[in-house]
């Protein structure tokens, strides 16, 4: 028998002068980056809350709390790596995730496949189950007006009975 579980995560990281802009783990030549504790890469952060909100594991700032300086600028791909490690401890695999960047720009096609597959690696998953979509507000909100990006992500996990 097949337990699955379907867990939802959103991410939302101001825009700032003089960080690196790192979405997906691809970083991305731009004027501006995600201002965070972490390298803020915002649709890892919605990921992994998806994937820990399935697991019923909490969120990432429980995991890694913006407080520990043991996390200031660390990539997100290896607190990814971190959250596939603790959901395979308690028996959880990914089916599939479905992340969504909402941001006005930069225009992130020529880095989705290099994103999707940066999840995958973390997730030690094949490529096909992980789906990365960028969208914009058609210039509303903070994120239209370019002082934002946010992210969604819903994933599919499972875990085998014994």
């Amino acid at each position: 028998m097949t337990n699955l579980r379907v867990g939802h995560g959103y991410d939302v990281h101001r825009l700032a002068p003089g960080r690196r802009l790192i979405i997906g783990g691809v970083d991305i030549p731009w004027e501006m980056g995600l201002d965070g504790h972490s390298d803020a890469d915002v649709l890892l952060h919605a990921v992994m809350d998806a994937l820990l909100g399935a697991a019923a594991l909490g969120d990432i700032g429980a995991l890694f709390p913006d407080q520990d300086d043991a996390f200031l600028n660390i990539s997100s791909v290896t607190l990814l790596e971190r959250v596939a490690q603790v959901m395979a401890e308690k028996g959880w695999q990914v089916v599939n995730v479905d992340a969504t960047l909402i941001a006005q720009r930069p225009k992130v096609g020529p880095y989705r496949d290099a994103m999707r597959q940066n999840i995958a690696k973390a997730l030690g998953v094949d490529v096909s189950q992980i789906s990365v979509k960028a969208t914009t507000e058609e210039h509303l909100g903070f994120t239209g007006d370019g002082s934002g990006m946010a992210a969604h992500a819903v994933a599919l996990i499972e875990k085998s009975e014994q």
